[in-house]
């Protein structure tokens, strides 16, 4: 093999031997430092794989971070719109309080013109009310004239044909008659009215009829109906006349007297 090739197998199978040679040859330091540089080399490495697996959790994170700012801004893109529909409710609700707000002074007004109405009505009233008064005592001072004027009227009358009979007004717990008198066994009952109309028959027969069930002692088999007024309707003294009820006033006999005055 010769020197040569017993050096060269020696380099290649002896490393002690190669780092005996790469010394003598000033190799050894420049190798160790590239072994160092190579340890290094590996740490740097590994370290950078640490680093990328950190840059890695930190785009992770990132990409996690953005997903949650993704939500976050739709939710105030959300809450923007629902804002949004808060104000439109609102200019809304102002519209509608603004209109409230005008049917209110216009029913202000309404209710100031119906108060207003109602004094006025109450003046009225208060008017009505006073002439009310004077046509009730006007009223009552013709009946209570009337009454009077038909029991004088009537008596003379009475006395005329010959019947002496004191004429007055019958009042009972439950009953008032105009013209009442009796004289031995005839009573006189009659009613008055300034405008006689049928109603006033009617009220003569209803009077007679409660004498009758609960009245008879002012009663006599002898019965004078009359009906004292200043004007006689027509339908009035139709009835009279077939009823035989005498209807007069003061200057006349509207209908005949009965047959039982003869």
């Amino acid at each position: 093999m010769g020197i040569r090739g017993e050096f060269l197998k020696l380099l290649k199978e002896d490393e002690e031997f190669r780092y005996t040679v790469l010394g003598y040859l000033g190799i050894a330091d420049v190798l160790k430092r590239l072994d160092s540089i190579a340890e290094e080399q590996k740490e740097l490495r590994k370290e950078q794989g640490r680093i990328w697996k950190e840059i890695e959790k930190t785009w992770e994170e990132i990409r996690k971070f953005r997903e949650e700012q993704t939500k976050i801004w739709k939710e105030i893109e959300r809450l923007r719109e629902e804002q949004a529909k808060v104000w439109e409710e609102m200019r809304s609700l102002r519209g509608e309080q603004i209109k409230i707000l005008e049917e209110m002074r216009s029913l202000r007004g309404e209710q100031i013109k119906i108060l207003e109405e109602m004094r006025l009505l109450r003046l009225d009233f208060s008017r009505m009310d006073v002439r009310l008064g004077r046509v009730e005592r006007t009223l009552e001072k013709l009946t209570l004239d009337i009454e009077d004027e038909g029991r004088s009227v009537v008596r003379h009358r009475l006395r005329e044909m010959g019947v002496n009979v004191e004429l007055g007004r019958l009042q009972l717990p439950d009953l008032e008659v105009d013209i009442y008198g009796v004289s031995d066994d005839l009573c006189v009952v009659g009613e008055t009215s300034v405008r006689a109309g049928v109603g006033v028959l009617d009220e003569l027969y209803s009077k007679l009829h409660i004498l009758e069930e609960r009245y008879p002692a002012y009663l006599r088999p002898r019965r004078l109906l009359l009906v004292y007024c200043s004007l006689a309707m027509p339908e009035l003294v139709e009835r009279a006349r077939r009823e035989s009820v005498w209807v007069v006033r003061a200057t006349e006999d509207i209908t005949q007297p009965p047959s039982l005055l003869a």
